[in-house]
């Protein structure tokens, strides 16, 4: 297994990443983490080390400075986070370590909405998206023009994001599926939740993140 510390050079700036690459890996997935968090979010790591294990390669980066993040409003910038999240995307495509692997996202809270808008820009180039206590609706216009398998996880006492996962879910055109996990609060932090997340998740990018063409 191959563990790269990456530095992502942008067009203006450069922004930090960590790749981790199986051997015989069929696909990678970009994680595009909610507001607040970074690279090291110990949910994400942990659904990571878990879709790793399954010949999946995984990326974590922040989609933001040390000093961007200081600024609070930048972490609800979906137009910003979108971009950058592009932008990744595009150099991590062309990175010779991941070139050639099929895409998928993982957006987490309100990077759930970054990862749609881009998996909407990108269209087939993008294979599967998993949104997990997502914000979708924060990408409800671009909703309809996602053609990537999407799946939406939520929590079952996640009152209000069920509400608006299903209004998104109604707007999503594509392969799609929701599933809401009983007992877990918005984070997932009761014990077992993070497994049944990662267990959804991987299943997902297993039959959808292959190198065969629609």
């Amino acid at each position: 297994m191959k563990k790269l510390e990456i530095d992502i050079p942008l067009s203006t700036l450069i922004l930090k990443g960590d790749l981790v690459i199986p051997e015989n890996a069929i696909g990678i997935v970009i994680f595009s983490h909610g507001s607040g968090s970074n690279r090291f979010s110990s949910r994400n790591r942990m659904v990571a080390e878990l879709i790793q294990k399954h010949n999946i390669a995984t990326f974590l980066f922040d989609l933001l400075t040390e000093k961007e993040d200081q600024i609070y409003e930048n972490r609800f910038n979906i137009d910003l986070l979108t971009s950058r999240l592009i932008e990744t995307t595009e150099w991590l495509m062309e990175n010779k370590s991941a070139k050639g692997l099929p895409v998928g996202f993982f957006g987490a809270s309100t990077g759930a909405a970054s990862a749609l808008r881009a998996a909407a820009y990108f269209g087939k180039t993008v294979k599967a998206v998993v949104s997990l206590g997502g914000r979708p609706d924060m990408a409800i216009t671009e909703l309809p023009m996602v053609t990537a398998p999407t799946l939406l996880i939520v929590g079952g006492e996640d009152i209000p994001v069920i509400g608006m996962n299903k209004m998104a879910f109604d707007e999503l055109q594509s392969v799609k599926e929701m599933k809401i996990i009983l007992g877990a609060t918005h984070l997932f932090e009761e014990p077992g939740k993070l497994l049944e997340v990662a267990d959804l998740a991987i299943a997902w990018y297993k039959r959808y993140l292959t190198k065969k063409e629609d």
